[in-house]
């Protein structure tokens, strides 16, 4: 999850993440996760830092683009991923012709993936 501030909409957070705030706390599914009152500020928005902290959500910062990125829970169920599956990607071979992911079905693979950013 991408953001400019640490200060966001609890429905916006909730689409983003699937993390919806109850009178309980932040709840997944059955999972709740009690939040302090200082998970929201004077104006209803969600403080992001305060919410991330409890659920184990890395926060990075991007100075210089003025972004911060988000990632997964890890508090809650102890792993960054919940599953090992990886979605069917799809994309052009060498010879420019489309290849799934999943015609390695079956099979070992390791993905790298690399950018200059």
């Amino acid at each position: 999850m991408l953001l400019t501030d640490l200060a966001v909409d609890p429905a916006d957070f909730e689409a983003r993440t699937g993390w919806a705030l109850k009178p309980e706390g932040a709840c997944k599914a059955e999972v709740c996760v009690p939040l302090p009152p200082a998970a929201r500020t004077a104006t209803g928005q969600l403080d992001v830092s305060v919410v991330a902290q409890r659920l184990g959500m890395p926060i990075a910062r991007d100075a210089g683009h003025g972004l911060w990125a988000l990632g997964p829970e890890t508090s809650v169920s102890g792993r960054v991923l919940t599953t090992a599956q990886a979605p069917d990607l799809e994309l052009p071979a060498a010879d420019g012709t489309p290849f799934r992911l999943s015609n390695l079905r079956g099979q070992k693979v390791m993905l790298v993936a690399w950018a200059s950013w």
